[in-house]
């Protein structure tokens, strides 16, 4: 569990996310509120904080996916993607273990896969936090 990014200041619902959010660009802010919202509702469980400027969610304290808004683009990004299955393919990157989704306004996205990768983080943090 050494590897698990930790943040005991994560809290149920934090204000400054939802200013953040509605301070992104109109055709960005679907894309992340969309993303942000589902990782919200994963559990009871999931607590939430402002990290590195962007919306991350936790598990209690351990964090499991964030979104963040560039230019052009939205990511969606999972602290243990490169562990997950990912049969559509989504995910990006080439770290250790983090990936992410980039998501670009008016190009499609296979949501079904993506919520599917959301749940996957969510219940893939948990199981590390039993072990």
């Amino acid at each position: 569990m050494n590897d698990i990014l930790r943040f005991p200041s994560a809290v149920k619902r934090d204000p400054a996310i939802d200013a953040w959010l509605g301070a992104q660009r109109d055709d960005l802010r679907p894309l992340a509120e969309t993303w942000f919202v589902r990782m919200r509702q994963r559990g009871g469980d999931v607590r939430e904080l402002m990290h590195d400027g962007c919306p991350t969610a936790c598990v209690g304290d351990a964090a499991f996916g964030y979104v963040n808004a560039f230019s052009d683009h939205v990511d969606v990004g999972f602290f243990f993607g490169a562990l997950l299955k990912d049969p559509a393919r989504l995910l990006e990157g080439t770290g250790k273990r983090g990936r992410h989704v980039k998501l670009r306004p008016g190009c499609e996205v296979d949501s079904a896969a993506l919520a599917q990768l959301v749940d996957a983080a969510y219940v893939d943090i948990r199981a590390r936090l039993r072990k």
